[in-house]
């Protein structure tokens, strides 16, 4: 094979990667578990396009393991998988690795390898955010009509996975857009996703959005350090008091709130938080094991506390992330877990203001979601986490051409 016939196809597998990406919102628009599959095949095209392009593969993904932030990542992983051991459910636990790593790894290789092509695709894949949008708003009003006549589930929480995996990848694709000078795309992209989620029944979309948008307009013209202060205070505090959240809520929220968020559980919720924070209270140090929360009622910590508080310990996960790594690794992966967001956020002070500030509302955007819907380990959203942060990184690249940031 010739290097003009390589670079063909490493050109060709390059650019079919990042059409997959660019096609994330519409494919978990008609399947809601999607986006692993979808995020994995590009992920492998990504990996094939550079090993064709002999690109060096070990500075592109195994560097970035030996850095600080790589490091304390990897041992959060291998706490994780210490914790196997200890597990009283070892196969609920593998089966929930077995799940979440594939998603984990085709992530990282997307968010590794994507970034240099996805400015090329830019374009389209805000034409796919919105005609995803478009759809969804059609299906909605018209009572799931398109959904019926597709032979699919007819029901309108269906669209929540899509339209929160959407909304990651919003932030960033909307700056590369701006930062490429197509303004009205940009901001036609995200207020069809607005609208989208403002028609549908997730919640968590909307307050992720707000909470997304509130921080990009707050830190954008913040100093850098008090910007990346503020957000790391917020996601910090959300994780140091996740295991008395319960308490804390149940002493404080008014019962007008109650009566207004009905729609939204919120005394189950606050039940659900109650009882997981008795659990992490019962095994503080080391947790149940990972991945035990699906059935954390059969947990031993689950025996040490009242009878009353075991009950919710049966709905599957404690809807909110920081709360899930207490209860299933203890303090010990609570506080790796802080290691890296610490570490990832002082990576972050190296890099421009407009990139830094995206970076800053993506992860408010993702934290405030963590913090009142879906479990941890969850592989869809893994994987639009990875293509949002392959988003971002595109952003990153493209900035450096940039000359009205500082």
């Amino acid at each position: 094979m010739t290097a003009r016939t390589a670079g063909e196809r490493a050109g060709t597998l390059d650019r079919l990667g990042a059409i997959v990406i660019a096609a994330l919102p519409a494919c978990m628009a008609v399947a809601n578990r999607s986006s692993p599959v979808v995020v994995g095949l590009a992920g492998l095209l990504l990996l094939a396009g550079a090993a064709a392009a002999g690109r060096p593969l070990r500075t592109l993904l195994v560097a970035p393991l030996a850095t600080p932030s790589g490091l304390s990542a990897l041992a959060f992983l291998a706490w994780c998988g210490a914790s196997l051991a200890w597990s009283p459910l070892p196969g609920l636990s593998l089966r929930t690795l077995s799940e979440f790593l594939p998603a984990l790894l085709g992530a990282y290789l997307v968010a590794r390898l994507a970034p240099p092509h996805l400015g090329a695709v830019a374009r389209p894949a805000a034409w796919v955010m919105i005609a995803t949008c478009a759809y969804v708003v059609a299906d909605l009003a018209s009572g799931l009509v398109i959904r019926e006549a597709l032979g699919q589930r007819v029901a309108a929480f269906a669209f929540n996975r899509p339209l929160l995996v959407t909304m990651l990848l919003a932030f960033p694709l909307v700056a590369v857009l701006a930062a490429t000078g197509r303004r009205g795309l940009a901001a036609l992209s995200a207020a069809c996703l607005a609208l989208a989620a403002w028609r549908s029944v997730s919640g968590a979309t909307v307050l992720g959005l707000a909470t997304g948008a509130l921080t990009f307009g707050l830190v954008r013209w913040l100093p850098a350090r008090a910007g990346l202060g503020l957000t790391g205070a917020a996601l910090l505090g959300a994780l140091v008091l996740a295991p008395v959240e319960g308490d804390l809520l149940a002493r404080t929220m008014p019962e007008a709130l109650h009566q207004r968020l009905a729609g939204s559980s919120t005394r189950a919720r606050v039940a659900i938080a109650r009882s997981f924070g008795a659990a992490v209270a019962a095994d503080p140090w080391r947790g149940a094991g990972y991945g035990t929360s699906g059935r954390f009622q059969d947990a031993p910590a689950a025996e040490r506390i009242e009878p009353e508080m075991r009950v919710m310990l049966a709905v599957g996960h404690p809807h909110n992330s920081f709360l899930q790594v207490w209860a299933e690794l203890g303090v010990v992966g609570a506080t790796l877990a802080a290691l890296v967001l610490v570490l990832t956020l002082r990576a972050l002070s190296a890099w421009r203001t407009v990139p830094r500030s995206t970076a800053l509302a993506l992860l408010a955007c993702a934290g405030i979601v963590a913090f009142v819907e879906h479990g941890a380990w969850q592989a869809w959203w893994t994987a639009g986490v990875g293509a949002a942060i392959a988003w971002l990184r595109a952003l990153q690249y493209q900035s450096q051409d940039l000359t009205d940031e500082r």
